[in-house]
């Protein structure tokens, strides 16, 4: 009997008891107990990493920006999400590791050491998703009015008007959902019975992200197909964007979509832990591409009749290099340039020729030239 009983003893599945308050005895198993700190070092892992990621590109985005572009609304409203997101994440990891995390106070539901400013943190955390998300919404509709300024005036409007009422429906969503959630946190209630609607804040999420990044990538699409017939092959702001865009539809949406299927704990805080980084980077790296187009099509300097270098010298070569930025439209205009290298065109033609090749870049900077005053 012994060895029989000893052959099906399981040590790893055994169970301790523990006590409530009142002395009721309840047991908690091993298993139940690993599958606690399991969820724990994963999910913390998980904030953790977010939070490390938000600071570094909060820092890289103060550092690389150029000053006279900081008072830009964009600028703003990408610093903002970041620090949002940083604090977001910090109040999720001081909760792992504060007293609603305790062992006996998960097992035995008794949060009655729980401080105020604990329940404080909780609430804030939810409020600063909906702040976050309302942030990201603005921004993404500033970079579909920015990438549709050459759309028709009833097409711009219509998809400006269709992106107000996705983002407004995710925006909705998500404050129906802080409202319940903080109820739930201040009350010690689950939220359970309301899943449908953690689940339709997602959806809606995913939606207003995924949309938004279709729209303007259909519409640079088409631009990168023009820029390419216009014989323009190096990359500018609004192909930076095109690219950032792929990455902020498919990365997000992936992360998105495999919450569903796979068993890790909070993967649905990635998805606007993403979105938030993504677009700062992209803003930076078109700001720096256009910074440098716009030294590449500098006006030319004459001097009886002649071209001035850039240390003051005289030259009788081509304006414009055939390879450069600013290259010939057409085979027949190449054929032309070269049969004309001994007579150079005015910078009134070279200025025309830039804003037919880079037309998107030209309307980008178009509204920074009107502030400016130029």
């Amino acid at each position: 009997m012994s060895m029989a009983s000893s052959t099906t003893f399981d040590p790893f599945s055994q169970s301790f008891t523990l006590l409530l308050p009142n002395g009721t005895p309840f047991n908690v198993t091993l298993n139940e107990l690993d599958d606690f700190i399991l969820y724990s070092v994963q999910i913390s892992i998980n904030y953790a990493a977010q939070l490390g990621a938000c600071l570094l590109f909060l820092i890289v985005l103060l550092l690389l920006t150029k000053p006279d572009k900081r008072r830009s609304p964009i600028f703003a409203i990408n610093a903002v999400a970041l620090t949002l997101n940083f604090l977001r994440t910090l109040l999720q990891c001081l909760y792992f590791t504060g007293p609603f995390n305790k062992v006996y106070a998960y097992f035995a539901v008794d949060y009655s050491r729980v401080s105020p400013s604990d329940y404080a943190n909780q609430v804030a955390i939810t409020v600063l998703t909906w702040v976050l998300l309302v942030c990201v919404e603005v921004s993404l509709l500033l970079q579909v009015q920015v990438v549709c300024i050459t759309v028709r005036r009833a097409y711009r409007h219509l998809i400006l008007a269709f992106s107000v009422v996705i983002a407004g429906l995710a925006i909705g969503f998500r404050l129906a959902f802080c409202i319940e959630n903080a109820k739930s946190i201040l009350s010690l209630e689950s939220l359970f019975p309301l899943r449908w609607l953690a689940s339709a804040t997602n959806i809606t999420t995913s939606i207003s992200i995924c949309w938004f990044c279709a729209a303007f990538i259909t519409k640079l699409g088409f631009a990168l197909d023009q820029r390419k017939k216009l014989g323009v092959g190096s990359f500018g702001p609004m192909q930076i964007i095109f690219i950032m865009g792929c990455q902020t539809l498919i990365i997000p949406a992936i992360f998105s979509i495999i919450q569903y299927f796979v068993d890790l704990p909070s993967m649905d805080s990635n998805v606007l832990t993403l979105v938030t980084i993504f677009l700062p980077l992209s803003s930076l790296w078109a700001s720096a591409s256009l910074d440098y187009r716009k030294k590449s099509v500098e006006k030319p300097k004459f001097h009886g009749g002649k071209l001035l270098g850039s240390n003051g010298t005289a030259s009788t070569g081509p304006l414009v290099d055939e390879k450069g930025l600013i290259g010939p439209l057409s085979p027949s205009e190449t054929a032309t340039s070269r049969s004309s290298q001994s007579n150079p065109p005015s910078p009134s033609n070279i200025r025309d020729q830039g804003i037919h090749v880079d037309l998107e870049a030209q309307k980008m900077a178009e509204p920074n030239s009107r502030r400016n005053g130029n």
